[in-house]
């Protein structure tokens, strides 16, 4: 049984007339009776008794009748549904986000998605680095945005951009004299940073270990919103990636150029190889919006 059979019942069902049913389908006499004989076929037996004079329908077909306009409002319902989908009209949408990412960055990014395909809701997990891997890797949300992963295995990696750290102080403070700071002024302050198993943390780590170098952690906090505000406090001092300079400044802290060495870190897009149309359009936007943060005075420098 298929979609264009019960179309053709239905149209002779409803006009008892093969030929007001022809003109309503755009169908030839022959289509029409074959899709209806095809019906039958299919079904087991005969659904309209036809003479030279009138169309009338079995017992077996009275009783398809109020099925055949059931399926096929669903049919035509799940068909324009489909079609908005496709066409960006209608959808829903999740996507994982580390939070410096989630706070600072992805906002403005749905602000132009939403200008565009106002239909389709965005919900967004805001996790944890290694969380966003997860999820995208498990199918729970289509994108996922995060720190370019060690081994994407099954995942795709789309770069967006090269993000740099920079240090952050309390305003007024000594070291907020600076223009800049190394590694070496940052870390003989009492140091404040992100707990374990941030990928915040585990960069700053493995830069710094490279550069033989140690973090020593006064105090630590799983929330980047509760680092800054120790900052401010003037309780120490933290290095955050420049994406986080605007959650930094709304806290009260401030932030230097950090350099010897500069850390860097890719900041991109995961995902899995196939995306809905509402993904692949939200991939599209992020990539033409986001740009870099900031760009260490070196670096500026050479660029200009």
């Amino acid at each position: 049984m298929t979609v264009k059979q019960l179309r053709a019942f239905l149209a002779v069902a409803q006009t008892l007339s093969f030929t007001q049913a022809c003109e309503r389908l755009h169908l030839s006499q022959p289509a029409l009776s074959l899709a209806i004989k095809g019906l039958e076929d299919a079904l087991g037996g005969k659904l309209l008794l036809r003479s030279t004079r009138s169309v009338r329908l079995t017992p077996e077909g009275e009783s398809l009748l109020p099925l055949a306009k059931h399926l096929l409002a669903q049919w035509d319902n799940t068909e324009e549904r489909l079609r908005q989908r496709f066409t960006l009209q209608l959808g829903r949408l999740s996507v994982a986000a580390m939070p410096a990412f989630a706070c600072n960055l992805l906002p403005r990014a749905l602000v132009r998605f939403r200008q565009q395909y106002p239909k389709i809701n965005v919900t967004v997990h805001d996790v944890i680095n290694e969380d966003v891997n997860d999820m995208v890797r498990s199918r729970q949300v289509e994108l996922g945005i995060a720190f370019a992963p060690e081994g994407t295995g099954s995942l795709s990696f789309t770069p967006l951009f090269e993000d740099h750290f920079v240090a952050v102080v309390a305003k007024g403070s000594r070291l907020d004299q600076r223009a800049s700071l190394s590694w070496e002024d940052l870390l003989g302050e009492d140091f404040i940073t992100l707990q374990r198993p941030s990928m915040v943390r585990r960069l700053l780590e493995q830069a710094l270990s490279r550069q033989q170098m140690d973090l020593p952690v006064a105090f630590e906090s799983h929330q980047l919103s509760t680092v800054g505000r120790m900052v401010a406090e003037g309780l120490g001092v933290s290095a955050v990636p420049s994406m986080c300079i605007p959650q930094m400044q709304a806290l009260g802290a401030h932030y230097l150029p950090l350099t010897s060495p500069s850390i860097a870190c890719r900041v991109g897009i995961l995902t899995q190889q196939e995306l809905s149309v509402a993904a692949h359009a939200l991939r599209t936007v992020l990539l033409e919006t986001v740009q870099a943060p900031y760009l260490p005075e070196h670096e500026a420098g050479q660029a200009g």
